[in-house]
């Protein structure tokens, strides 16, 4: 089969980054997280102390990033100028920062240049929020991940236990809900489902029914 681009978009929690990263290993093609890249820039910004309210000093800060991947025994790492950052940016002072760098315009603007270098070969597939709408407009499959929010909360809800926090279910849920209005009104690149995107609705499918119907799809578009 010809080397195609893949792009799935979806609200959070539905588990983009799971199918992003088993149609990768499924088909051998580059798995790239977009999260990732964001956490990485704000991990650069914290390290040179860069005021993300002072445009002309973000605009300086992100002349100086280049961000790669780089696959492995231990998965899909991510590079921040040559140095293997995968570690570092699940911190909690990049978490508790990521948001904010994320919403920046000329943030996004880079990272879009960037990604879109990325894909330039295809065999590529990526997950984010954006993909199939702005970083990818032309890829050749699009898939829009959904699931009812109260199995997405459910889901998150397990995830943090399973890591030892002491969460509330009710507030996981309603913490959901505030991300997705965030991401589907914010005006840089906000959150919705391209035309021509398939969507998989996984509430009530498993890990390996989702792939499965993810290939049949890239069988489809790759003859």
């Amino acid at each position: 089969m010809k080397k195609i681009i893949i792009a799935i978009d979806g609200h959070s929690s539905c588990g983009k980054s799971t199918l992003a990263k088993a149609l990768g290993n499924a088909l051998g093609y580059a798995y790239i997280s977009t999260g990732d890249m964001y956490r990485a820039v704000t991990l650069y910004f914290i390290e040179n102390q860069v005021d993300i309210n002072d445009s002309a000093a973000v605009l300086e800060a992100l002349k100086q990033i280049r961000l790669h991947f780089v696959a492995d025994e231990n998965g899909n790492r991510i590079h921040l100028n040559g140095r293997d950052v995968s570690e570092e940016i699940r911190k909690m002072h990049v978490a508790e920062l990521v948001s904010p760098v994320a919403v920046i315009s000329a943030v996004r603007r880079e990272m879009v240049r960037q990604q879109q270098a990325m894909g330039e070969q295809k065999g590529v597939v990526m997950d984010g929020r954006d993909i199939g709408t702005v970083v990818f407009p032309n890829a050749d499959l699009k898939i829009f991940l959904t699931a009812d929010v109260n199995v997405r909360a459910q889901r998150r809800f397990d995830e943090l236990t399973a890591r030892g926090q002491h969460v509330d279910f009710e507030e996981v849920k309603n913490n959901l809900a505030e991300r997705d209005h965030i991401d589907s009104t914010r005006a840089d690149s906000p959150l919705r489902q391209a035309d021509d995107a398939v969507v998989i609705d996984n509430t009530n499918l498993n890990h390996e029914q989702q792939l499965e119907l993810a290939l049949d799809l890239v069988r489809e578009r790759g003859r």
